[in-house]
């Protein structure tokens, strides 16, 4: 398979937790629509939206005007989504952006002469009981299974992500990125998002969280520089 480049202008956006947290994505998709923003890549690194799955209509709802911006956007511009812990088994929802599961993660892209790996940063050093429990959920036999119970347990867990205090220093970051930085090939650039840090160790980026930071990853002069996103 053929590796892709990263373009000039291209916009990463991670850990929205859209629409308990993230306003600023909606904006932000607002002004791409219009061209007031203009990009030639999105890249969005998971946990978009705070719970967002397919093969359910009911979970849809709670994020329709996001859902259907990206929809409309994607038809016009090159957008890339690496499925995230809160956001997955998205192909349905969005047929014309590319889709990245876990399983796929993390996908080699090119920056100028530099070789990057992005992932949504839940691939590796989680343990074999988050490992399992990823793949059981991930499944489309197991999520209809559920379906039964679809409305109780999306509005349970709905419930409890609007209360979760998601912002927090993350005191073992180092040791963490470390840890991670020795399942890549040496030499590369990793960018990945889900610990809301907006911090590069080495060679490792963890982009912003939108929600936490209220930055985005532009790439300017082929690097990437975090950008402080205002309503």
């Amino acid at each position: 398979m053929s590796i892709s480049d990263i373009k000039e202008g291209a916009i990463f956006i991670a850990d929205a937790h859209y629409p308990h947290h993230g306003d600023e994505f909606i904006e932000i998709l607002k002004k791409i629509e219009t061209k007031e923003i203009q990009t030639p890549q999105l890249f969005l690194m998971g946990d978009i939206f705070d719970l967002l799955f397919g093969y359910n209509e009911y979970i849809k709802s709670f994020s329709s005007q996001a859902i259907l911006l990206l929809q409309n956007i994607s038809k016009t511009i090159e957008i890339h989504y690496i499925e995230g812990n809160h956001d997955f088994c998205l192909k349905d929802i969005f047929p014309d952006i590319k889709i990245y599961d876990r399983e796929r993660q993390p996908i080699e892209f090119r920056l100028g002469e530099q070789s990057v790996y992005l992932s949504h940063g839940d691939l590796y050093e989680t343990g074999f009981g988050y490992n399992f429990y990823s793949k059981l959920l991930r499944n489309k036999i197991s999520l209809y299974i559920l379906k039964p119970f679809e409305r109780f347990i999306i509005d349970y867990q709905i419930s409890k992500l609007k209360q979760k205090d998601i912002c927090h220093d993350f005191k073992s970051f180092e040791t963490r990125a470390e840890a991670i930085i020795r399942h890549y090939p040496l030499d590369v650039l990793i960018i990945e998002g889900h610990f809301h840090q907006a911090k590069q160790f080495k060679n490792y980026i963890s982009l912003p969280s939108l929600a936490c930071q209220k930055q985005i990853g532009v790439v300017v002069n082929q690097k990437l520089v975090f950008e402080d996103v205002t309503l």
